[in-house]
């Protein structure tokens, strides 16, 4: 009997990655204050990377301990721009700062997967994608948040790749489901060594 695959997130796109990869997975959406373990994280002088493997890890943690015998996959991303980590914007004025201070810049994103088992980490995984933005204009820039804010406040820097902020960068280096919060083919290939899905 295959083992009980569980996403630990309340992402939709990463839920649809799982589904469009046809892996079957139950999704439960832990309860992890996030913003208070980054503060104290970032108190600590823990590295963007860090702060991503271990939300993911909590995450799956927190939901592996009351689902023993399952797999349990849980994900975070984080944005490092110029050292400093950016969130999801709360207000279209804050996501048009964040995309103004981007402008013309890199930075960078780490999606980290973690998959526990009985309470206990078991696989992780951290994709790093490096994003170069193009210099745009106030009035596009001020148009787009307009445009797309219902879905860019879900988002980490305030862009989606897989819709219109695809048009803001003029070079993406890393893997694209990474950018979308989660490094599947890298999940994949563990999932298919334990078995877990078909090959």
């Amino acid at each position: 009997m295959p083992v009980p695959i569980i996403l630990a997130s309340g992402s939709a796109i990463r839920a649809q990655m799982l589904a469009n990869a046809r892996v079957a997975a139950q999704v439960v959406r832990p309860r992890v204050d996030e913003e208070a373990v980054k503060n104290a994280l970032l108190a600590e002088a823990a590295t963007p990377r860090n702060i991503a493997d271990a939300l993911a890890e909590l995450k799956a943690r927190k939901i592996s301990e009351k689902h023993p015998g399952a797999m349990v996959i849980g994900c975070d991303q984080v944005l490092d721009f110029a050292g400093t980590l950016l969130s999801k914007p709360e207000t279209p004025d804050q996501a048009l700062d964040q995309l103004t201070q981007m402008c013309g810049k890199r930075h960078s994103l780490y999606s980290a997967a973690v998959i526990a088992e009985n309470g206990r980490p078991v696989w992780r995984h951290i994709g790093q994608v490096r994003l170069h933005m193009r210099d745009l204009s106030d009035a596009y820039l001020q148009d787009y948040v307009r445009r797309n804010w219902d879905s860019i406040r879900h988002a980490v820097g305030a862009y989606k790749l897989e819709e219109e902020g695809v048009r803001l960068f003029s070079v993406i280096d890393g893997d694209y489901f990474s950018v979308l919060g989660m490094p599947l083919t890298d999940l994949l290939n563990y999932l298919a060594v334990r078995g877990a899905i078909e090959t």
